[in-house]
């Protein structure tokens, strides 16, 4: 099913912005995470949200001009993750959540979420 650009305009895609400083000064950079090459700056936030906007519009295009693949925003993630560490970092967890009253999976929760 192909979509069109209001389509993908309307979708959630995950902006990441970050204030630099440099030698040109002080301004605003903007990417979108699931957009490669999607990008744009702002003297302040709200240049760079319209600025951001017509860069997302002018990406969508060219890729459907050419019929390049978009992706979409993920939205499928559980709350769950697998994660494999060295026995020696379990045991130094455990023995903190152990200490602190907790579970490891709290613990590890805290010190992920600092």
């Amino acid at each position: 099913m192909e979509h069109d650009l209001s389509y993908y305009m309307s979708l959630p895609y995950t902006l990441i912005i970050k204030e630099i400083h440099d030698e040109s000064g002080k301004y605003f950079y903007g990417t979108y995470a699931e957009l490669d090459g999607c990008q744009s700056t702002g003297d302040d936030v709200a240049e760079l949200l319209e600025n951001m906007n017509e860069a997302r519009s002018g990406w969508l295009e060219v890729k459907l001009e050419h019929g390049d693949p978009i992706p979409e925003p993920k939205d499928d993630y559980s709350g769950k993750i697998l994660l494999r560490i060295p026995k020696s970092l379990h045991q130094q967890l455990a023995v903190k959540a152990d200490l602190e009253g907790i579970s490891l999976n709290q613990y590890m929760l805290y010190k992920l979420s600092k």
